[in-house]
């Protein structure tokens, strides 16, 4: 089981790996071994997830989720299978903690009598400096 937050845990079976060619630098061992990984997570199937949750999630994957509701994770940054597995694991479970994080919703509030005695008073002073800024219209 792979802990999400105390309450939401994802069972290890639902998450797909495949490893892949990193590219990039590396002589001749970047040809022979597959060392990037492709996270590949249902999570329009999962049942682990609530739907609120998987609302947000669906928003915040942004480009990684596909059309068939799978979020891809592909992590290629190290040279080891082990830590680019570790890597898509740690950004997955990331990004579902984040989604799992209830927005916080504004109450719309009015300004009080004192801020808008504030600002009128700020728009008099400016207006004024302005004033003064006027041409010269002395000779000379």
């Amino acid at each position: 089981m792979i802990e999400i937050t105390e309450h939401i845990a994802l069972d290890s079976r639902e998450i797909g790996e495949t490893f892949i060619h990193a590219g990039g630098p590396g002589g001749q061992n970047v040809n022979k071994l597959s060392t990037a990984v492709q996270l590949r997570f249902d999570l329009a199937g999962s049942p682990s997830l609530p739907e609120d949750l998987r609302a947000r999630a669906r928003r915040l994957a942004g480009k990684r989720l596909t059309k068939e509701g799978e979020i891809v994770i592909t992590a290629r940054r190290f040279r080891t299978r082990e830590q680019n597995r570790a890597d898509a694991l740690a950004r997955l479970v990331a990004l579902l903690q984040k989604a799992a994080e209830r927005p916080i919703h504004r109450r719309p509030t009015r300004p009080g009598k004192a801020a808008k005695q504030r600002r009128l008073d700020a728009k008099t002073r400016r207006g004024r400096t302005k004033q003064l800024r006027g041409s010269y219209r002395g000779e000379i």
